[in-house]
């Protein structure tokens, strides 16, 4: 049999080897690899199929870049997405089924410039920096994103001043008519708002933390909300709930909000229909500010150390029950509040009665409106807060009695229901006496045959 020549044997080698590379880079899902450095970016994502994937190595890219296809953009290693300082966002995504994972995004121009613009669905935002002075995640007129793991930080225009004017802070992840999102594991640091919700429903908003901005999470007229397990520090409202129905804030600690004169731990301003439950509030101005928000539950939530542990303003028809109030400087205020359901919260300012022994007071807790009514019409009597005249005047305050906020069944110690719960399941404070005594007696049998001397 005749043999084929080497040199056609080579050629029909290269011409293999360059099919299954064409195929390779045209087929649905197929990776390309973009050289590093400064390059033009638009031009690798648009010669991306649709499906496939752009791997971006260690280096600088200019922006803008607007993606059109379902693909997926990766970083490996440090890549760094700068905007030119246009009015465009950096990146922006109209397409569905986008992802974008591991890249560093700097938006250097402000005004109302996105670091990252989402128009289309589905898009999945993961592992991602931003260093922004406008926005930093804009979703408009979309839904079902995932967005997690990501740092959002302001730059500021003069590095000798990091904590730049508020008013010219944009949003760390700002919702406008974008619903079912889950927003989860990300940290937002001295923005305006850190995640900003309007007219967006049925969002989750878990695991993330906020701090050194003016709200932590801010609901504007949503439905279905979720706020789950954040924290959130030092900003002006850890959690600002406005025109919400139907929401679910649950697991959320917000601390030392206290700087500004309107700081609160959570703040609901017409909120209905909602649970707010499990959250810890401490070292605020503010706990738990109400504001006309009816038929609401509140329970399991932990109010320490606050200036006004809850403030009750012309809000009815709430459920406030099994909460812990302990070390604020005052307890709770409630003004035009009197339809609303308290019973069996712990108050360590209360010294009630316990007759029968079941961890619940006999006698009632009624919140005293007068120190709140008072400086509402003077403010400069705080400065008399806690005095002995104060005090005194406070106590002979019984105005308006009938409408007072109570507290029917405020419970003797933190543990007092618990314990109440171990009774029903048939252990309780009694057995663990019980056992203590049995272990007692047991101990002194084996000190007593150890000391005994054999004859």
């Amino acid at each position: 049999m005749r043999r084929i020549p080497k040199l056609w044997t080579r050629f029909l080698t290269a011409m293999g080897l360059l099919v299954l590379a064409w195929i390779w880079i045209w087929i649905p899902g197929s990776v390309i690899a973009a050289p590093s450095g400064d390059h033009e970016l638009q031009t690798m994502a648009d010669n991306t199929p649709d499906g496939g994937t752009l791997k971006l190595p260690e280096g600088s890219y200019q922006g803008p870049l607007v993606i059109r296809k379902a693909i997926s953009v990766q970083g490996a290693g440090h890549v760094v997405i700068t905007g030119d300082g246009s009015d465009s966002p950096v990146i922006r995504i109209e397409a569905a089924r986008v992802s974008l994972r591991n890249v560093a995004v700097i938006q250097p121009s402000g005004g109302d410039n996105a670091a990252v613009l989402v128009a289309g669905n589905q898009a999945v935002l993961d592992a991602l920096t931003i260093r922004t002075r406008s926005y930093g995640i804009v979703l408009r007129d979309s839904g079902q994103h995932d967005i997690s793991g990501t740092t959002i930080d302001w730059e500021p225009v003069d590095a000798s001043q990091p904590s730049d004017e508020t008013s010219l802070k944009r949003n760390g992840i700002d919702l406008y008519n974008s619903h079912d999102n889950r927003i989860h594991d990300n940290r937002i640091s001295r923005m305006n708002d850190g995640i900003y919700l309007e007219s967006s429903h049925r969002n989750v908003v878990e695991h993330n933390s906020i701090d050194r901005s003016r709200y932590g999470v801010h609901c504007m007229y949503t439905d279905g909300t979720v706020v789950k397990d954040n924290y959130g520090e030092f900003n002006v409202t850890g959690g600002m709930v406005m025109g919400v129905r139907d929401a679910l804030v649950t697991g959320n600690t917000f601390m030392k909000q206290s700087e500004n004169v309107n700081s609160q731990g959570l703040l609901f301003f017409d909120v209905q229909t909602s649970r707010i439950a499990n959250n810890k509030v401490e070292g605020n101005r503010v706990g738990l500010y109400i504001e006309q928000s009816d038929k609401n539950e509140f329970i399991d939530n932990v109010v320490v150390q606050n200036f006004v542990g809850i403030q009750f303003l012309e809000s009815n028809q709430n459920r406030f029950t099994h909460n812990r109030l302990a070390g604020n400087v005052i307890q709770a205020e409630a003004n035009e509040s009197s339809d609303n359901r308290f019973e069996r919260n712990y108050w360590d300012e209360f010294h009630g009665i316990d007759a029968d022994g079941d961890g619940i007071s006999d006698i009632a807790y009624a919140m005293n409106p007068f120190f709140q009514r008072l400086t509402s019409a003077t403010p400069a009597f705080q400065l008399f807060f806690q005095s002995p005249g104060m005090q005194f005047l406070e106590g002979m305050y019984s105005s308006g009695k009938d409408e007072w906020t109570i507290d029917t069944a405020p419970l003797m110690n933190p543990a007092a229901e618990e314990q109440r719960q171990g009774d029903g399941r048939g252990g309780g404070t009694t057995g663990v006496l019980m056992l203590g005594l049995l272990f007692t007696l047991f101990s002194l049998t084996i000190i007593t045959m150890m000391g005994v001397k054999r004859t």
